[in-house]
Parts: C-alpha cells; sequence; structure tokens
C-alpha cells in the first residue's frame, strides 16, 4: 500500500472563490482509477503554515505511477497546482 499526501499554502485566501475552485478540482483526483481513500483536508495546527492537504492511498506503486500520469491528474497539475499554489510539501510511503 501507498499512502500520498501533500500539504499545501494556496496564493488564495481561504474563502476566496480561487480556493473553492482549486479544491472542488482537487476532489475530482478521487475519480482516477486506483485512488483509494481519497481525502481533501484543512489545517487546523500552528505548527506550521501549511492550510490545506490531500491525501489518498493505492495498493501498489505500479497504481501510484498510472495515477501520476493519467492525464486527469497531469491536467490537474497544469491547471489548477501551477497557478494557484503557492507551497507545498509531497510526502509518499509505503508500509514498513
Amino acid at each position: 500500500m501507498i499512502q500520498h499526501s501533500v500539504v499545501l499554502k494556496l496564493k488564495y485566501p481561504k474563502g476566496s472563490p480561487e480556493e473553492k475552485e482549486f479544491l472542488s478540482a482537487a476532489a475530482k483526483l478521487a475519480l482516477i482509477p486506483g485512488v483509494h481513500n481519497f481525502q481533501s483536508l484543512r489545517q487546523i495546527g500552528k505548527k506550521n503554515d501549511f492550510d490545506y492537504g490531500l491525501s489518498m492511498e493505492f495498493d501498489n506503486i505500479a497504481d501510484y505511477e498510472a495515477y501520476n500520469s493519467h492525464p486527469d491528474h497531469t491536467k490537474f497539475v497544469s491547471t489548477y497546482w501551477a497557478k494557484y499554489v503557492e507551497k507545498f510539501l509531497e510526502l509518499d510511503y509505503e508500509k514498513i
């Protein structure tokens, strides 16, 4: 099992139309084959300056790699990620 998580800060303020548009587009990533347990998350802690998280699981590395190259994912990255995200940290784990 692969756990894929990313924490991010948007260029736009919380509650803005851009925030809503980005989060709506991100939620559609859950429809890509191989994605399980997709979650959009809002940061509530004060220990960092990230505002949101996206988390999902894949059964194996092949499914994760297929997701990364899937046309819906690459379109999301070029259309939304590059335009809306100020900074991010990506974390990919597998069970030990």
